[in-house]
């Protein structure tokens, strides 16, 4: 079994998380955010009850920051305990 390297994945899933969580504050920056959130809830077949608040770049730096923080942090976890397991 081949060995992942943990940075790596760390990079690639806190890229993803970020990236994502970057998408979604160009969304609220858009006034796109809260169409948006209502589908995906009707989709869910739950009732919106939350409203989108208005952008903030310091919030949206923050949101991306810790959400790809902890993506690499996770991403990381996996790969060394990946890498323990298949030794």
């Amino acid at each position: 079994m081949e060995s992942i390297n943990p940075k790596k994945a760390g990079l690639a899933l806190g890229s993803v998380i970020g990236g994502w969580h970057a998408l979604w504050s160009l969304l609220v920056a858009a006034g796109w955010a809260q169409p948006v959130i209502d589908f995906v809830f009707w989709m869910h077949f739950i009732k919106p009850v939350y409203v989108v608040g208005p952008f903030n770049a310091l919030t949206a730096l923050i949101l991306v920051a810790v959400t790809a923080l902890a993506g690499y942090a996770l991403g990381y976890a996996f790969g060394a305990v990946w890498n323990r397991i298949h030794r």
